[in-house]
């Protein structure tokens, strides 16, 4: 008798596990995410999106502006004007300037005019401060 009490309970606490490790079906998340958030998401995404390589710095502080952390002039993380969330990460081709200092550094002056080499997927993440 003690051992079938002993093997229900370790079935309900493996069963009750395994419920928990299982991720919940893709229309009970959706259904979460109401169609508002959805239209707020899709709207920043797409905004983001509108920056490409060969684009002014200007440009591009039109839908972004500067993050803290670590960075040199040609080299950034810029965050969503929108949500600091949204992120970049962006490397420019200096303008008028050489991209390296007579001792081989990286310049850290940023000029508007500064051309967009490539510019990373949007990606989530906290936000870093100084």
């Amino acid at each position: 008798m003690i051992r079938l009490v002993f093997l229900v309970v370790l079935l309900s606490v493996v069963a009750i596990s395994a419920s928990r490790t299982i991720p919940p079906a893709y229309s009970t998340i959706q259904k979460s995410c109401s169609q508002a958030h959805q239209a707020w998401v899709t709207d920043i995404l797409q905004r983001m999106e509108t920056i490409k390589s060969g684009m002014t710095r200007a440009e591009l502080l039109k839908v972004f502006t500067t993050e803290g952390g670590l960075s040199t002039g040609l080299q950034r993380t810029f965050v969503s004007r929108d949500c600091p969330y949204f992120k970049v990460d962006v490397e420019f081709k200096a303008f008028g300037r050489p991209d390296r200092d007579p001792d081989g550094r990286v310049t850290l002056v940023e000029d508007n005019r500064d051309m967009i080499a490539k510019v990373s997927r949007p990606y989530l993440q906290f936000g870093v401060k100084d």
